[in-house]
């Protein structure tokens, strides 16, 4: 297993990672010095209670939040040093995001939430992968339905397919069983690890399931915007 302090082929490193949000008197820290080195391939399991700043580090991570301070090379960019158009360009191909609240377009279907990503990556082949991504989750009879007329699991599988679709390097999941019921729960978690593993990605994970954090190769746990403790489960 790979140390958690390794940095040979590092999917993720961050350095003195900060995030304050707001000026002068109402600023609130957020991220007090994050320093994370995350190997090509592995899962992680980020824990912690409520307001830890679990979801604020994935947001850094995933560059859909810029860091007030610190060094963050994700994915072979220097993160610290783009902009908003620059980190959405990164991301592109690169980054996969489940989120808790799915995201899927209510206008599209779930074929068309999955193809569309691809399309505006520059994917050639982007119906048939789609086609295919959401065959592999089980949605082969479902690609013309709307999200209204798929159940909570299965639009989670819509937006499973959706992050993993364009081979991401790596993959970040917020909760992603969180508004699912356990049997529901532990299928799409099973769903996730297979096709992670089949894509070769590095896997990151927020989650406040103890079992589903054994599931991974090291435990990240966050207590007021620090790291607290950094074990191999």
């Amino acid at each position: 297993m790979t140390s958690p302090n390794s940095e040979t082929a590092a999917a993720i490193t961050a350095r003195n990672l900060t995030l304050t949000l707001g000026n002068g008197e109402a600023a609130v820290e957020i991220l007090r010095g994050i320093d994370l080195s995350v190997p090509l391939g592995q899962t992680l399991a980020l824990l912690g209670p409520s307001g830890s700043g679990k979801s604020s580090l994935m947001a850094v991570l995933s560059g859909l939040e810029r860091a007030s301070g610190g060094t963050l090379d994700v994915a072979g960019e220097n993160f610290a040093a783009l902009d908003e158009d620059a980190l959405a360009a990164a991301r592109r191909g690169r980054i996969g995001i489940v989120l808790q609240a799915f995201h899927l377009l209510p206008t599209m279907t779930a074929l068309e939430n999955v193809m569309t990503p691809l399309e505006l990556a520059g994917v050639a082949d982007a119906r048939p992968r789609a086609e295919a991504e959401l065959i592999a989750v089980g949605l082969g009879h479902r690609l013309h339905h709307y999200p209204t007329q798929l159940s909570g699991g299965e639009q989670q599988r819509v937006a499973i397919a959706r992050a993993l679709a364009g081979r991401p390097a790596l993959v970040f999941a917020d909760e992603p069983t969180g508004n699912l019921d356990a049997a529901t729960g532990a299928a799409i978690i099973d769903l996730l690890f297979a096709r992670r593993a089949e894509a070769g990605a590095t896997l990151v994970i927020i989650t406040h399931d103890a079992g589903l954090a054994a599931k991974c190769e090291r435990v990240v746990t966050l207590a007021d915007g620090r790291i607290a403790s950094d074990t191999a489960a």
